[in-house]
């Protein structure tokens, strides 16, 4: 058998990686080693999507990385997001306390000493290259108010204690 498996798929030719609808889409020829193609299907099953979907968004995470070294991409409650490997910190995190600063660079570096220059420049790095995907992120955590909070997750709020 051959190591190679002929599969034609849809690649995005821009994306929204929040909502997964493609904007735009070609179909191209894709030639891929079996084995690979063993991967993107068990993904797709573990997460209940297509084949095509998981590997466009394998695709796009994979010219991500390699567009912004020392990024990843993690799994997590909202969904996954990009990270600064090595440190268990979205992107987006960096970006706000960079914004809060007034964009002060040595501001945003004496707020997370343990990270290296490197790592904080990646994250700064990925927002230049991606800074929409990154908005719709701080948009989303701007909307989480105390009032909302304590609406939509009573059990979140402490009790008071009274006489």
């Amino acid at each position: 058998m051959t190591p190679w498996l002929p599969l034609v798929m849809l690649c995005t030719t821009q994306r929204n990686m929040h909502n997964r609808l493609p904007m735009g889409t070609k179909t191209r020829g894709l030639r891929l080693p079996e084995d690979l193609d063993l991967e993107i299907r068990r993904e797709s099953r573990v997460r209940a999507r297509s084949w095509t979907s998981v590997a466009v968004d394998l695709l796009s995470e994979g010219v991500r990385m390699r567009r912004s070294p020392g990024i990843l991409f993690a799994d997590g409650p909202a969904g996954r997001r990009a990270v600064v490997a090595g440190t268990g910190l979205d992107v987006w995190e960096i970006v706000r306390t960079w914004r809060e600063s007034g964009e002060d660079y040595s501001e945003t570096r004496a707020n997370y000493p343990w990270l290296s220059e490197a790592q904080i420049r990646a994250a700064l790095g990925y927002y230049e290259l991606y800074p929409a995907e990154i908005d719709e992120r701080l948009e989303r955590e701007r909307a989480w108010t105390p009032e909302r909070l304590r609406r939509e997750l009573p059990f979140a709020t402490p009790r008071r204690e009274g006489p």
